[in-house]
C-alpha cells in the first residue's frame, strides 16, 4: 500500500477491541422537519455522514450506537446507558455555547468523546475571541473589531477595506458579496444587517486579498501534524471575492479545491506552521481545520478553527483533503480515534490496555 502523511498503513480491523462508542450528532432533516429553514440548519449533518462514520468505526473494530442531539443523549444518560467513548459531532442549536453543551454534557459523566473540549469549542466559535487568543501567542491574524451593538459602529478604527461577517457561525452563514466593506456607508449597513438578522455580534477585520486556505490537522498538542493544505478557488460564476455562503452550498458548481504542497511552495509551508500554532494554543484535539488568507504580500494569516469538521467521505474537506493526499477515510478516523482514545487510557487506568493498532 501507499505511504500517506499518517504513517505507513496498517491493518485497523483490530483498533476498536471492540469498545462500545456512542455517536451524537444534529441530522439536518430533523430540524427541517420541525420548519427550521435552510440556513438555519446549514451546519447539521446528512444521514450520509454519519452512515460513513458508523461504518467506518465499525470495519476498525468498534460496536457502535446511535444516540442523536443533546436531548436525546440527556435521555439515554438518564435511562443509566453508558459508553466507552462518544464520537462526537453534534453542533448544537442556541447560543455562544452551542458547540459545547454535549462535551460538557459528557464530562459531567466522566465520559470521554472525540475533538474538543468545552472551554475550546466555545471559545472557537466566537471568532474575535479566538482571535484574541492566537494574536496573545503571536499567530498573525488581521487586524479586527468586534461590534455588539448599532452605537459600536462608529467606533470602528481600521482603514478600508473590510470584511464583516457574524461573530458565531460557520457554513458560510452571512457572508456575501456585501461582507466586503468599502466605506463608512457600507460598514454602518453590513453591521446592522448582520446585528438584525442573526442577533449576535460582528466580527469587523481587514480584508485580505490573497489566497484562500484551509489546512487539515490530527492529532492533539505535540502530537498534532498538518496533513495537507487545500486552496480554495472560486469559479467564474462563484460569487465574486468571498468563499460565502451561498458557494459554499454549491461548491460543486462553484469552488474548486486545489491540493497544493507545502513542499514545493514555501507559503503553504508557512500556512501550516502558523496553522498547527493556532490548533495548540486554542487546545484543539483529535482533528479539524483552520482556514487562513494571505495579505497582499502573500503572508499567510489565521481567520478561524474548525474544531468540529464536517467527515462526509466525498463532500466534506478534511476528508477531500485526506483522500487527495493517499489517506483513505477509514485511516483518517483510525487517526482521529487513536488520538482520542488515549483520554479513555488516562480515565480508566485500572481496565485493560486498549489494543490501539498501528501505534
Amino acid at each position: 500500500m501507499t505511504v500517506h502523511p499518517l504513517g505507513r498503513p496498517r491493518s485497523l480491523a483490530n483498533l476498536g477491541g471492540g469498545l462500545e462508542i456512542g455517536l451524537t450528532y444534529d441530522l439536518r432533516i430533523e430540524y427541517l422537519a420541525r420548519g427550521m429553514g435552510e440556513e438555519e440548519t446549514a451546519e447539521f449533518d446528512q444521514p450520509g455522514t454519519v452512515d460513513a462514520l458508523e461504518g467506518s468505526l465499525r470495519r476498525l473494530g468498534f460496536r457502535t450506537d446511535r444516540i442523536g442531539h443533546a436531548d436525546a443523549l440527556c435521555e439515554r444518560l438518564a435511562r443509566g446507558d453508558r459508553w466507552d467513548l462518544v464520537f462526537n459531532i453534534a453542533e448544537g442549536l442556541f447560543g455562544m455555547g452551542r458547540e459545547s453543551l454535549v462535551p460538557a454534557i459528557l464530562d459531567h459523566h466522566r465520559i470521554p468523546y472525540t475533538f474538543s473540549d468545552p472551554l475550546t469549542m466555545a471559545v472557537t466559535l466566537h471568532k474575535g475571541m479566538a482571535k484574541r487568543v492566537v494574536r496573545s501567542a503571536g499567530v498573525p491574524t488581521p487586524d479586527f473589531a468586534v461590534v455588539e451593538s448599532r452605537s459600536e459602529i462608529a467606533s470602528v478604527a481600521l482603514p478600508f477595506p473590510l470584511f464583516a461577517k457574524p461573530v458565531a457561525e460557520g457554513t458560510g452563514k452571512g457572508v456575501t458579496t456585501a461582507s466586503i466593506v468599502r466605506n463608512a456607508g457600507e460598514l454602518e449597513a453590513q453591521c446592522e444587517r448582520l446585528l438584525t438578522r442573526y442577533r449576535q455580534p460582528v466580527l469587523v477585520e481587514t480584508l485580505l486579498p490573497g489566497r484562500e486556505l484551509t489546512v487539515g490537522i490530527v492529532g492533539t498538542s505535540g502530537q498534532a501534524a498538518a496533513i495537507g493544505t487545500l486552496e480554495i478557488v472560486l469559479r467564474e460564476a462563484a460569487e465574486e471575492g468571498v468563499y460565502s455562503y451561498v458557494n459554499k452550498e454549491n461548491c460543486e458548481e462553484l469552488v474548486d479545491y486545489v491540493v497544493v504542497s507545502s513542499a514545493a511552495d514555501p507559503v503553504i509551508a508557512e500556512a501550516e506552521r502558523v496553522a498547527l500554532a493556532a490548533w495548540r494554543v486554542l487546545g484543539c484535539r483529535d482533528g479539524g481545520r483552520v482556514d487562513l488568507r494571505c495579505d497582499a504580500a502573500g503572508a499567510p494569516s489565521f481567520l478561524e478553527v474548525n474544531p468540529l469538521a464536517g467527515l462526509h467521505p466525498e463532500h466534506s474537506d478534511l476528508p477531500i483533503l485526506a483522500t487527495a493526499r493517499g489517506i483513505p477515510y477509514d485511516h483518517l478516523l483510525a487517526a482521529i480515534m487513536r488520538s482520542a482514545l488515549t483520554r479513555v487510557e488516562r480515565r480508566r487506568p485500572g481496565r485493560r490496555k486498549l489494543a490501539l493498532a498501528g501505534s
